[in-house]
């Protein structure tokens, strides 16, 4: 498969320069003239090595080292510097670069020491599958499934990815959707194009048009060029539209279009684009439920859900929460000559029993705060966090309201607490979220909370 390259540098000449040469060799290159530029770009797209010069306008090349190790750790990045002191490579090594190269290098230099950090980066993900598949879990990428439920969709993931059907990805939030979105994509016949991915909930409707279909020159104030959108940028490729269920109206009028005809049209043009795109949706939201409101087209539902893939949230795979926790402690930083973080008994029993709203996200969250605040490199159960050190409510047994921490003005006010607690964990603690659907502010929910003595678990208020 081929390697994504991403280089950093403010001089134009050099970075054409590197990126010919990587170019000639096979590797997918795409160019930042600026850290921000880089970031931005790695969040569109990440890149399996990153080249970034130290010393640039704005963000400096260690600045890109600590976002871009930040969001994926498995990243290597090789950083260049014309002023090359040692202490200045030292620090870059200890946010997580994996060489330095000296300007002006030679060709030869630094193709070998491409090659030699995307080898790295190779054996290591093999190791790592060949430690999942020992301890008894089957991996298809990142994903781990020792579980019956993540087994099946495992086992659905290797039916549909060698096809071109449109996928639906349904689950909550933090299940790792997006994780299985790239997974078909890299294990489909398309694993040579691109896969390009757009939360549909993070832009405005205008911006959002542009995004996905591109725009001609002169469509709208500040557009002095042409641009591509997103959909012919993943021509050949795969298109992971993210949180589809906040898709407006209007949007997915035209993105049933898009879908139909397999042709684009960029906004204030007056021509249409082929293009051949793979699209896998997803969402956390009930798509069914929102078509028999009127929110969701029917027609586009239908057209999405070609095959459907349910992930199950992580209190309903708990098999599987011992191997993800050696797959995250594996890529946090030890440090030098360390062997790693393990975990003791009891903490393996607390994070195996809790409840998990947030799914895997908030187990990767939980260890990296617990790897942080551990003495030595053993987690104990004193260093999970307390929402995870207590055990999941099964469903036989829900959640009461506790009585006696509701005000003494009868069943009223508990009514109204009750209310308050179901809509704050229904919108997983996104209190914006919760006041809205509760139609009240979010300072007079905070308010409220305070009143009812309502904490981050409501049930142990």
């Amino acid at each position: 498969m081929t390697a994504r390259v991403l280089i950093v540098d403010d001089e134009r000449g050099l970075r054409r320069t590197l990126e010919f040469l990587l170019s000639k060799e096979g590797f997918d290159v795409s160019l930042a003239q600026s850290g921000e530029e880089a970031v931005a770009r790695f969040d569109e797209q990440p890149a399996d090595l990153v080249l970034t010069d130290l010393r640039m306008e704005g963000m400096s090349g260690l600045d890109v080292v600590r976002e871009i190790k930040r969001r994926v750790p498995e990243t290597e990045v090789l950083v260049m510097t014309a002023y090359g002191s040692i202490d200045t490579a030292v620090e870059a090594m200890k946010l997580g670069a994996t060489d330095y190269i000296t300007k002006p290098a030679r060709n030869d230099e630094i193709l070998l020491k491409v090659r030699k950090a995307l080898d790295g980066r190779s054996l290591r993900s093999e190791v790592a599958q060949l430690r999942t598949e020992v301890s008894g879990g089957i991996g298809l990428g990142a994903l781990v499934a020792k579980s019956p439920a993540m087994r099946e969709v495992l086992a659905r993931i290797h039916k549909v990815a060698p096809t071109h059907l449109t996928i639906l990805i349904t689950g909550e939030t933090g299940t790792g959707k997006s994780c299985i979105a790239r997974a078909i994509h890299h294990h489909s016949q398309r694993s040579d194009g691109q896969f390009v991915s757009v939360n549909c909930a993070a832009l405005p409707e205008p911006l959002l048009e542009s995004e996905l279909f591109g725009h001609a020159k002169g469509a709208f104030t500040g557009a002095t060029q042409a641009r591509r959108g997103l959909f012919e940028e993943a021509h050949n490729g795969t298109l992971f539209l993210d949180e589809i269920g906040t898709l407006p109206a209007n949007m997915q009028a035209k993105l049933l279009g898009a879908l139909q005809d397999r042709e684009v049209r960029r906004v204030g043009s007056n021509t249409t684009q082929a293009v051949d795109v793979r699209v896998i949706a997803a969402t956390n939201a009930d798509l069914e439920e929102a078509v028999a409101r009127e929110e969701f087209r029917e027609d586009l539902f239908y057209r999405l859900n070609v095959a459907r893939l349910q992930v199950p949230p992580l209190r309903e795979r708990r098999e599987d929460i011992p191997v993800l926790v050696r797959r995250i402690l594996e890529r946090l930083p030890a440090g030098d000559g360390c062997d790693g973080f393990t975990v003791d008994d009891e903490a393996m029993s607390a994070l195996c029993n809790a409840e998990y709203p947030g799914n895997v996200r908030e187990l990767e969250n939980a260890l990296e705060w617990a790897a942080a605040v551990c003495r030595g490199r053993r987690i104990t159960v004193a260093d999970i966090p307390e929402t995870l050190q207590r055990p999941a409510r099964t469903a036989s047994a829900p959640a009461a309201v506790h009585e006696e921490a509701a005000p003494a003005d009868g069943s009223l006010a508990r009514h109204e607490r009750q209310i308050i607690e179901e809509s704050i964990v229904r919108c997983r603690w996104n209190l914006t979220a919760a006041a809205k659907s509760l139609g009240i502010g979010r300072t007079t929910l905070w308010r409220k909370m305070r009143q009812y003595n309502i904490g981050r678990d409501p049930a142990s208020s």
